[in-house]
């Protein structure tokens, strides 16, 4: 006979999800119960970081995450990193343990009681299954929905009894049935609205392009390179985004838009027509009011996201699969670009700059880590007071090579970073985490030496909360307490070094990032420079 526990493993199976991220409790202890050999399970020792492992792990590898939690506290624990998760777009299956059925009435230690609606709103569907036979095929459902568009975190409440559960021959065909089963998507937008929208942007004097992070989720980024190159637009990002969505050496890049609604708008002067593809319109933060687009300045918005198109304040919107829709636009208009608007790789080498005083600036640090870093770096930022020098030296030129948290949620970087290696293990990762946003997830750095991940961690070191003070000075809230931080707390057994001048630190991120064999930690003292609001 077939048991819940077997059906559900050969399920996972089918969807490549043989990684599983957890911190287990009692409750989850059958989920593990005789682990298979081809499965790996990474443990962390927070919930947070284990679904901001899962996190980075899934946007590194375009797969679906799974995570294995607690009952009702370790889902509670999880919650800020599964908000963040749901505005990163993220595709994960949360499970958690529950108690035995027998006992959940009576509401027995552990029981998660109304477990479904513990982590809503933040999931696209909670769901904890009626019989133990019907836990295949909520998995299978799981793993579709946080697949489709848009994708984003999903939750499953699992009693504890269920996984010994035998199943019939029916039951037993029904979970073949479920595993086998897909569901596809991306689906192209009709033709004739395609059409339309390719008219607009022959006809339009001074057209320009926006694009965000879904760009590189989806799988478009060559498809909006050839739009742009095509027809000459500029682009700009789109502000507060997590992915990068355009070569950003490229001769038409023209940087990231503000995230203030006038300033925005002013950006943007002179255009008759802007495309936005793959962000929402807009992702604003401080309240700088002002029109919404420059007058006379039209919009349409390019969305795989039924809701992101329903709830822009200005504009058109186009629902469809990003790629397909953008491959066809392609198509259907004009060549005006020239020779000058291909891609050009900057190979000049770059040079160390001198120290600017002591602790360095962060534009000097930067420029330091970003001259030492391989060409293929994958780069998780949370660094907030650090972002504009970020943006002044380091150029993401490649897909999948750019990872911040769209929500804006702290504890994100420490365990992403962990998480995109584990995924990507070719490639260098390089987490740049300010002192302040790494307490948040400190723990991610005894995961990170546990499983020898090579995770470069950079910290650039202010000693407080400089983005919350920038942003006090901004909102006439100069003197808000609890901004200043100690030093970074140490001790989890990665290799530490001290950076104590920009030559040094450039020497000690281009040895970190050339280790295969486990993370090393940098801090790099700096001095607080506001950032750009």
């Amino acid at each position: 006979m077939t048991t819940v526990r077997a059906a559900t493993r050969e399920l996972l199976r089918s969807r490549g999800a043989t990684t599983v991220f957890g911190n287990p409790g009692s409750t989850e202890l059958p989920f593990l119960q005789d682990f298979p050999e081809d499965f790996r399970y990474v443990l962390g020792l927070q919930e947070a970081v284990v679904v901001g492992m899962a996190d980075g792990h899934a946007q590194a590898t375009g797969r679906t995450a799974l995570v294995n939690l607690r009952s009702a506290s370790g889902v509670g624990n999880a919650m800020g990193a599964i908000v963040t998760a749901a505005a990163n777009r993220t595709p994960m299956v949360v499970t958690a343990g529950q108690q035995v059925r027998a006992m959940m009435t009576m509401e027995a230690l552990l029981t998660n009681v109304d477990a479904t609606l513990l982590p809503r709103p933040a999931v696209k569907w909670a769901y904890e299954p009626p019989r133990p036979q019907d836990v295949p095929a909520a998995l299978a459902r799981a793993f579709h929905i946080a697949e489709s568009a848009p994708r984003g975190p999903v939750f499953l409440s699992l009693p504890m009894d269920d996984f010994d559960v035998e199943l019939d021959a029916a039951e037993a065909r029904a979970a073949r049935h479920a595993a086998a089963r897909r569901v596809g998507g991306a689906a192209r937008a009709d033709r004739a609205e395609v059409e339309a929208l390719a008219r607009k942007l022959m006809t339009a004097v001074d057209p320009v392009l926006v694009t965000g992070g879904a760009v590189d989720a989806e799988g478009a980024w060559d498809a909006v390179v050839a739009l742009a190159e095509r027809r000459g637009l500029p682009v700009w990002a789109s502000p507060v985004e997590g992915r990068v969505g355009f070569p950003e050496s490229h001769p038409l890049y023209r940087g990231v838009l503000p995230p203030a609604i006038g300033p925005l708008a002013q950006t943007l002067a002179g255009h008759d027509l802007v495309l936005v593809a793959g962000a929402p319109v807009f992702r604003y933060h401080p309240y700088v009011p002002g029109p919404l687009l420059p007058e006379g300045t039209a919009l349409t918005l390019l969305t795989s996201d039924p809701g992101e198109a329903a709830r822009a304040p200005v504009g058109d919107a186009l629902v469809a699969g990003l790629r397909p829709t953008l491959e066809l636009l392609c198509e259907l208009v004009d060549k005006r670009g020239d020779d000058e608007a291909a891609h050009r790789a900057d190979d000049t080498p770059v040079e160390i700059p001198e120290a600017d005083g002591e602790p360095m600036s962060a534009s000097i640090a930067l420029a330091a880590i970003a001259g030492a870093a391989p060409a293929d770096t994958v780069w998780v930022h949370e660094s907030p007071s650090t972002v504009q020098a970020f943006r002044d030296h380091v150029r993401v030129d490649r897909p999948g090579s750019f990872l911040a948290a769209t929500g804006g949620g702290p504890g994100f970087g420490l365990a992403a970073a962990v998480g995109a290696r584990l995924g990507r293990p070719e490639r260098p990762v390089v987490a740049l985490v300010g002192d302040g946003s790494a307490q948040y997830a400190i723990t991610a750095l005894w995961t990170a030496a546990a499983y020898r991940v090579p995770v470069t961690f950079v910290v650039p070191a202010n000693r407080e909360y400089a983005v919350l003070k920038s942003f006090g000075r901004f909102a006439n809230a100069p003197d808000v307490p609890g901004l200043d931080l100690c030093a970074l707390a140490r001790g989890y057994g990665v290799p530490a070094h001290r950076a104590t001048d920009p030559a040094h630190l450039a020497e000690l991120v281009g040895a970190a990032t050339a280790r295969p064999d486990g993370p090393v930690l940098i801090e790099a003292p700096v001095t607080t420079v506001p950032p750009v609001l």
